[in-house]
């Protein structure tokens, strides 16, 4: 009966945010430029000076990743993005061609439906909120059960700031219910706009079901691949900045390493000396049956665990000073449980003879789980990058840098986002680092340049067409297929 109450307080509860939130918006979409960049500007100082506290509650309400890492990405959700966006044009005209007489005008989509992972959810929140107002949109986060505190904290300071500086009330609210049911009624409600997603594959795929335009993140299974021409140290300690950054919670991490045969031993050595250790024998089986659940999905108990707690609950031994576990696999899919995305610092190691072998090793990696997201090479070779370049079926392709943080833009030029899109391939209605530019539709003024009467003479100036005979092809087409 509980439950059952729960579920039907939960649906009740997005709709009543709901409410506050279209009577917000209404106020939110008259406001200047101008008014909109100092709320976002209060809201993005406020998170950055409570980094450390939001890090400190996400890593005790979840138990995942580390407190450092937790607040550099508080940060970077706050300040980093904030600099990014800070002088985007969103509200009102954004271009005016007068040769081509466009007016081209922003309008804000309107109620936004936030949903949030354990793995990253106060930086997320922060990053989430920060676009959907600098873009004139309210915004009703659903907070992942298991980080449902630090989320609720989250939302509060991010909306005390905005309000303060003069945001109508109710511009970021928060569910203090979270079940699957308040969630599924605040997506597919007909006065939410948009839905960003990011999770889990099963809530993702749920925003997308509501019927209500989505933007989400799938998984990322990404290869890193050190090419025989790398600087093969280097390599290795930026995977494992990467692979060890918040403990692997971001979905950008590597996942397997894929070598070419006549540099695995150094790479081993190299792997081994940066606090790397290749698991083997029956610890190697004790490590595969714990990290995989017998329906051939992730045991949530590795993920954004040490390298040295997740060896200890499988039984097995490692040296102290462990960073990242490494595995010898031989194949792709549910029977290869190195071949997963692992969410935590575990490694697949794959040994390819050449770079076509193992960019296709890459693709079958991608294939499973991790299509449209990343992928990683450290390479020296430009031929061998732009291959790569050209067949992987990957949105993001990072060069020498580790993918945690090129996937985000924070060791590179893409625009700064935890929310990365997978393009249609991996499921995901855009490619791109989401940003404000995405929350916001764009209406156009144009002028008429030409009379309709002068397409029929455009027409007769082009000898290649004629429409008679067009016509008479296509309706030849069509008799044979209705025959």
């Amino acid at each position: 009966m509980n439950l059952l109450y729960d579920d039907l307080a939960s649906i009740g509860e997005s709709r009543e945010l709901i409410g506050k939130a279209k009577k917000a918006q209404e106020e939110l979409a008259l406001l200047s430029q101008e008014k909109i960049d100092k709320i976002v500007e209060s809201m993005a100082n406020k998170a950055e000076k409570a980094a450390k506290r939001l890090a400190k509650m996400a890593v005790e309400d979840t138990g995942f990743g580390r407190y450092e890492d937790k607040v550099i990405k508080n940060v970077f959700a706050s300040r980093s993005v904030y600099n990014y966006i800070k002088d985007m044009k969103t509200v009102g005209i954004l271009r005016e061609d007068h040769q081509e007489k466009i007016l081209e005008i922003a309008t804000p989509v309107g109620i936004i439906a936030g949903l949030v992972p354990s793995t990253n959810p106060t930086s997320t929140t922060i990053f989430k909120a920060l676009c959907a107002v600098k873009a004139g949109n309210t915004i009703i986060f659903s907070p992942h059960p298991s980080a449902l505190r630090c989320t609720i904290e989250t939302v509060r300071l991010l909306e005390e700031a905005a309000v303060e500086m003069g945001a109508p009330k109710n511009t970021i609210q928060c569910m203090t219910i979270p079940k699957m049911e308040g969630s599924l009624a605040l997506m597919s409600h007909k006065e939410i706009a948009l839905i960003l997603a990011t999770g889990g594959s099963g809530m993702v795929k749920a925003a997308y079901s509501s019927g209500t335009p989505a933007l989400g993140v799938g998984p990322g299974n990404v290869p890193a691949y050190i090419e025989r021409s790398a600087d093969i140290p280097l390599a290795v300690k930026r995977i494992f900045v990467s692979k060890t950054f918040d403990n692997g919670t971001i979905c950008a991490s590597e996942q397997a390493i894929v070598v070419d045969a006549v540099i695995e031993n150094e790479v081993s050595r190299e792997l081994e000396n940066q606090g790397g250790f290749f698991v083997v024998g029956e610890d190697r089986e004790r490590l595969s049956r714990f990290i995989q659940k017998s329906n051939g999905g992730l045991n949530p108990k590795i993920v954004g665990q040490p390298a040295t707690k997740i060896a200890e609950m499988a039984g097995i031994k490692v040296p102290v000073a462990t960073k990242v576990l490494i595995c010898d696999e031989k194949g792709v899919g549910k029977e290869y449980p190195f071949s997963m995305e692992k969410l935590s610092p575990i490694l697949g190691f794959y040994v390819e003879e050449d770079w076509h072998k193992a960019c296709e090793r890459c693709i079958e990696l991608l294939n499973f789980g991790g299509l449209g997201h990343s992928l990683v090479i450290h390479s020296n070779n430009e031929e061998v990058i732009r291959e790569f370049a050209l067949k992987k079926p990957v949105n993001r392709i990072l060069v020498n840098t580790p993918s945690s943080h090129g996937a985000i833009g924070a060791t590179t030029n893409l625009p700064p986002s935890l929310t990365l899109g997978c393009g249609t391939i991996g499921g995901s209605s855009t490619s791109d680092n989401v940003n404000p530019m995405h929350l916001i539709n764009v209406k156009r003024l144009v002028y008429g340049v030409k009379e309709a009467e002068d397409l029929s003479e455009e027409k007769s100036q082009n000898p290649d067409v004629d429409v008679e005979i067009i016509t008479k092809i296509v309706m030849e087409e069509l008799s044979k297929i209705i025959k």
